[in-house]
């Protein structure tokens, strides 16, 4: 299964996202892209911070922005706010919000520019909607 994670610069939420999903569905092809950024930035320093407390590196990571073909290779789309849902036209009907395929009412907020504290916020709370993720894509295959 092919899983593209999405957010707006590709350098916390979604990288962050593709460190826990990798763990949590190591058979799984999952990578992350931007909306609006450019090719090639690293991580955040405070998502680098946040996801090594928790065992994961994502120091190789690069940003990169979305293509047609991501939409189109993609078995399953997951987008962090509803906004970014918007980009996609969504004709496979494969694109969701982490909340919405999770089955919970909830965005993940940018922490972008804030302290350790709202990253380790925004990781907890990616962990949690991707545990509920993994499990359900584990009992569909």
């Amino acid at each position: 299964m092919k899983i593209l994670l999405v957010c707006t610069g590709n350098t916390c939420r979604s990288p962050m996202a593709e460190g826990i999903l990798k763990r949590l569905l190591p058979d799984c092809d999952i990578s992350s892209a931007g909306i609006a950024t450019q090719d090639g930035l690293s991580a955040s320093e405070n998502a680098l911070l946040a996801m090594s407390e928790i065992g994961i590196d994502i120091s190789a990571h690069k940003s990169r922005r979305i293509s047609g073909d991501d939409a189109q290779n993609s078995d399953l789309i997951l987008c962090m706010t509803r906004g970014h849902k918007m980009f996609f036209n969504n004709v496979k009907g494969n694109t969701f919000t982490l909340g919405e395929f999770a089955g919970v009412d909830e965005e993940v907020s940018d922490p972008y520019g804030a302290e350790l504290d709202e990253y380790r916020a925004c990781r907890d709370q990616l962990q949690r909607l991707l545990e509920i993720i993994a499990e359900k894509i584990k009992t569909q295959e």
